[in-house]
């Protein structure tokens, strides 16, 4: 392959990248009502703002055509959030369907009191 082959090709890999870092950033910011919520540990809700100011930072440990350090950091930030959401008993799913208390439980019918 020539010089402009690898050129294409490594704009469009570069590109690919850049999209998946914005749409995890997007998300990251979505996920913002998840820190308003009482019983998320600090901690979590610290590395999700460190990781929104990392993405946008100029500082990073890979160049910035290499945005798989800035995607890492966002999926940890993401996985940390949702878990500690998880744990407190806050639900995070999307859309109209997400709640901040999971819906009572169904009685059976055969239950007594």
């Amino acid at each position: 392959m020539d010089t402009t082959a690898w050129l294409v090709l490594g704009a469009v890999a570069a590109l690919i990248m850049l999209a998946v870092a914005v749409v995890l950033l997007v998300r990251v910011l979505r996920a913002r009502k998840l820190l308003v919520d009482a019983g998320i540990p600090l901690r979590s809700k610290a590395l999700v703002w460190a990781a929104v100011i990392y993405t946008v930072s100029p500082v990073d440990l890979l160049p910035d055509p290499v945005y798989l350090d800035d995607i890492g950091f966002l999926l940890v930030a993401l996985r940390s959030l949702h878990a500690a959401a998880s744990a407190a008993g806050v639900r995070t799913g999307t859309g109209a369907r997400a709640k901040t208390q999971a819906p009572p439980a169904k009685r059976r019918p055969d239950a007594v009191g």
